[in-house]
């Protein structure tokens, strides 16, 4: 999650006095509103759990009233410190940081706790209305659409709710995972409109975990439905042979089986974004961004109209990070950026071992290179949880326990190299490898944008590997 503090704003109290509100936004959009003193107040209780050697350094009170250039300062200080509190590995989960965030995005969007309905959309398009509290975190409402739909709690942690929004000519786009520290209630409120959406989705990447949900009868039509949804959407590549094949499994009611066909095609289980650009191999490039199998694929329109299409794994990703910016809104002048006339851009930039010893950084700038953060993020934590034994269960949901059994054959699909041309009768299927070594990051700086607002610290990928000479 990209944390950033862009704005702050002169609010009348209680009694009259004014006081400065800094606004906290979570992947760009305004999620509450807090006062200096409450952000102390948090930094005590952390300081008081965790020990002074643990929290990052907080602003400090200042005795006068603060001029507009001491007020810009704290502003600065504040935001770097809580990226730096979500980002540390300890306090960023804590109860503490994520109930902080919860109460202060009710306070500022001014809605009571109180009973309520709210809409839980399922792949097919049918929705779930569950009865929760307006005060409800993302996992109670989780529980809550579980029990609707029968789904036992060992399996709840294999999926997640994610906040999608409908365009006009029906498709989605998947603006983020809603997290431990957000109301969904208030979030879903809080944007008032309509072509916002809760839904329901497998939150894992490695399809190994398939057979654990369709074990289950309501897991295999959960599963069943999000295959059928993404191969309608164009999410999954199908050929005529192949679709001819699906629907005659899709007529005999053959759930499983039509699951197990889908495992075989090309995308399955991926996560496709809204068309954006990228710098690779050339600055300008439009571009489609799938996200699945440990990777990122692209599929790049080049300026001289050249279809071609590429994977980058994240295993040899040695580090990435997001960045948010101001720019004018295209209005045909140049004049610098005000909050009226700017918008946020997002960008996605990660280091690639390209060969050997040639590291390249890649950019994608798109509204959505946060989600694309937080899927990278979570494809090197099942990698890693693959690689020490651990079980995924309690990565996804640490309040149960237990071991989940790994097929030693499980297979996915080969990936193209570096922008190959497209060849759609490219056959499957590859091995998984599970050789991972940690790296460390050393001699890391920060962006060095001219027009970077916000940046939150890299993100440094022990699921990165070298390559040796064998592999070139």
């Amino acid at each position: 999650m990209h944390f950033s503090i862009p704005e702050t704003e002169v609010r009348s109290g209680e009694n009259g006095s004014t006081y400065v509100a800094y606004n906290i936004h979570v992947n760009g959009v305004l999620h509450c509103r807090v006062r200096y003193s409450q952000l102390l107040g948090l930094h005590e209780q952390i300081k008081k759990e965790y020990g002074s050697n643990v929290v990052p350094t907080f602003p400090p009170k200042k005795i006068f009233t603060l001029t507009p250039a001491e007020v810009e300062q704290r502003r600065e200080q504040l935001e770097k410190y809580m990226q730096a509190v979500r980002q540390h590995p300890l306090l960023g989960a804590s109860e503490l940081f994520n109930s902080f965030l919860r109460k202060a995005q009710q306070e500022t969007q001014q809605i009571p706790t109180e009973e309520a309905a709210l809409d839980i959309c399922l792949s097919n398009g049918q929705k779930v209305t569950v009865n929760i509290l307006t005060s409800d975190q993302t996992e109670d409402v989780l529980d809550a659409a579980a029990v609707k739909l029968d789904l036992p709690d060992d399996l709840v942690g294999y999926f997640s709710l994610f906040l999608v929004r409908e365009g006009v000519d029906g498709n989605l786009t998947f603006v983020r995972k809603l997290q431990d520290f957000e109301l969904p209630y208030v979030s879903i409120t809080s944007l008032q409109s309509s072509d916002y959406h809760i839904i329901l989705r497998k939150s894992y990447w490695d399809m190994a975990y398939d057979g654990d949900v369709m074990d289950n009868r309501v897991g295999l039509n959960l599963l069943y439905a999000q295959t059928v949804s993404d191969i309608e959407r164009g999410w999954i590549l199908v050929n005529k042979d192949q679709h001819r094949q699906l629907k005659s499994l899709q007529d005999k009611g053959s759930k499983k089986e039509f699951i197990h066909l889908g495992q075989t095609l090309k995308y399955y289980g991926y996560l496709k974004f809204d068309p954006c650009i990228t710098d690779f191999p050339e600055k300008g490039c439009q571009v489609i961004v799938s996200a699945g199998n440990n990777e990122l694929n692209f599929h790049v329109k080049l300026p001289n109209e050249q279809m071609k299409e590429g994977s980058f794994k994240v295993t040899r990703m040695r580090c990435w990070r997001v960045t948010s910016s101001q720019v004018p809104i295209s209005n045909g002048t140049t004049n610098p950026c005000n909050s009226a006339k700017c918008e946020v851009k997002l960008e996605l930039a990660f280091e690639y071992l390209m060969s050997k010893d040639r590291l390249q950084w890649v950019t994608i700038t798109s509204q959505q290179a946060i989600m694309m953060s937080t899927c990278l993020q979570s494809m090197v934590d099942e990698l890693m949880v693959k690689k020490s034994g651990g079980s995924i269960k309690k990565m996804l949901r640490r309040r149960h326990n237990g071991s989940i059994h790994r097929s030693d054959t499980q297979q996915a699909v080969k990936s193209p190299p570096l922008l190959d041309s497209p060849d759609q009768s490219r056959e499957q299927i590859v091995k998984l490898s599970t050789k991972l070594n940690s790296v460390s990051l050393r001699g890391i700086s920060a962006s060095n944008s001219a027009n970077d607002i916000s940046s939150d610290n890299f993100h440094g990928n022990y699921a990165f590997e070298g390559i040796g000479d064998d592999d070139l």
